[in-house]
């Protein structure tokens, strides 16, 4: 797998504990830029926070006054801004914790794997991939498939 160079920011504002490392979250990452074969140095931001915040953000952004797993906010700056960075930024993702955990335990699935699959799921949203229609869900579904299976975890789909 060719890695891309993305730093990360990771902000945790959350008390929960046993989150994910910095470590994990960038294999995730790596993971799913090399699927979609994005090849240049990146960053990216993610926040995990509490239900609170996930709903916030949800009502503000989609309209929707609940908490939800995750949100992306792909980078929107001009070309000839991008022109002159060393590092592209893709984005924010923003990553609720506790539906995080109870969708695993409600899937059958390891909570890890769910964090892996939410992720790689964000980091697509940045890249500019969508499931709004059947044809965009198949092809985003289909990368989040491989990535998740390069790294050894089962379809999330199955």
């Amino acid at each position: 797998m060719t890695k891309a160079l993305c730093t990360l920011t990771l902000q945790k504002a959350t008390t929960a504990k046993n989150l994910p490392k910095s470590a994990d979250f960038k294999l995730w990452i790596e993971s799913a830029l090399s699927i979609a074969g994005f090849k240049k140095s990146c960053e990216v931001a993610i926040r995990l926070v509490d239900e609170s915040e996930s709903q916030m953000l949800n009502l503000q952004y989609r309209g929707k006054d609940k908490p939800t797993n995750v949100l992306s906010f792909p980078s929107e700056l001009p070309e000839e801004v991008l022109d002159n960075l060393k590092r592209e930024p893709l984005g924010d993702i923003i990553i609720c914790v506790p539906v995080v955990e109870a969708e695993a335990i409600e899937q059958g699935k390891t909570t890890t794997a769910h964090w892996a699959h939410l992720t790689i799921h964000g980091i697509l949203h940045v890249l500019g991939f969508d499931h709004i229609d059947d044809d965009e869900a198949e092809e985003m579904e289909g990368l989040e498939i491989q990535a998740l299976q390069s790294l050894n975890y089962a379809n999330p789909y199955d």
